[in-house]
């Protein structure tokens, strides 16, 4: 995995966790590595970087399947293939987080007041 599939996957794993109510310890993930400091960010950017994230990664695997398609020597089917599968999880997850956005402002309007 590259450096910025990393990041989302231990970033995700550290929302789970914190929505579970499964407390790290302070400055760790669930990977054990150092926390991304949250200091002056807020939800709206979170969620921006996060979907431009997964945008990059699938440029990166559109590039890498044109790049194959044209006869490129530098890159292989393997790598296309996995770029491609990590593209499609990435998507994957970021549909499966919108959806749950969805349910949970059905709910919330379903309330009473």
């Amino acid at each position: 995995m590259d450096i910025k599939t990393n990041s989302l996957y231990a970033q995700m794993q550290s929302m789970s966790m914190e929505a579970m109510g499964n407390r790290l310890p302070i400055g760790e993930n669930a990977m054990g590595t150092p926390a991304v400091s949250k200091a002056g960010s807020d939800f709206g950017s979170m969620l921006k970087d996060a979907v431009n994230t997964v945008n990059e990664i699938q440029q990166d695997a559109g590039q890498k399947k044109m790049a194959f398609e044209m006869g490129d020597r530098s890159v292989t089917l393997a790598d296309t293939m996995i770029a491609s599968s990590k593209a499609g999880v990435a998507f994957d997850a970021t549909v499966q987080v919108r959806n749950k956005f969805v349910e949970a402002y059905k709910e919330i309007m379903s309330m009473p007041v």
